[in-house]
């Protein structure tokens, strides 16, 4: 392989790695886990097969480091809006008997006949 086709090579690639870490900032920032999990599933396939066209330069080493850097940072997202959905169900289970003891007042008092 010649020098200006390997040198064409590792701009592509490396285009594609900032692709795919600003997909997944973007997905984590707008709260799109649908999309999120997509980027995640199709990440190591992807990346197997950029490595598989040889070794990496070392402006894929940084690009790389930086993809990195952004699916750790999406993944804390991940986790941080996980941990809050829990701790809203956890309220909301806790609530459980209150809700159905409110729910079940207001249909007996709202003047409502069945029909």
């Amino acid at each position: 392989m010649d020098k200006a086709r390997a040198g064409d090579g590792d701009g592509a690639r490396r285009a594609r790695l900032l692709a795919i870490g600003d997909a997944l900032q973007a997905a984590a920032a707008a709260a799109d886990w649908d999309r999120l999990g997509e980027l995640a599933r199709a990440l190591a396939p992807t990346l197997r097969a950029l490595a598989a066209r040889g070794p990496w330069s070392a402006a894929e080493g940084v690009a790389l480091q930086r993809l990195r850097g952004q699916h750790d940072a999406a993944a804390q997202a991940l986790g941080v809006a996980t941990d809050a959905l829990g701790a809203r169900l956890e309220a909301m289970y806790a609530n459980k008997e209150g809700w159905l003891a409110y729910a079940t007042h207001n249909e007996t008092d709202s003047g409502a006949s069945p029909q």
